[in-house]
């Protein structure tokens, strides 16, 4: 994993502690796209899953909401995407 692939782990799991965490480094598939940091090292676009007690009662949008915030400083400076799969336990 890289910086930012680091970065992302800390920070969702201090802030949820989940059961579950998986972040994939999506950035290969986007060579060209938008959004592309211009040294082309990656770390760009993430597929995120996590799973954690935190977002139970909460709507999809709100758990989004608050992945947000923990990681705007990464969004800030190099990520440009993030496609999130965010569960309490027990959801499919």
């Amino acid at each position: 994993m890289g910086e930012y692939s680091n970065r992302i782990a800390a920070k969702l799991t201090a802030a949820f502690q989940p059961t579950r965490l998986d972040i994939v480094d999506d950035s290969s598939r986007h060579h060209g796209h938008a959004g592309e940091h211009p040294d082309g090292g990656g770390e760009t676009h993430f597929n995120v899953a996590v799973e954690s007690a935190a977002f139970a009662g909460k709507s999809r949008v709100e758990r989004q909401r608050l992945v947000y915030g923990v990681l705007a400083d990464e969004l800030k400076e190099r990520v440009h995407a993030l496609a999130l799969k965010l569960t309490a336990p027990g959801e499919g």
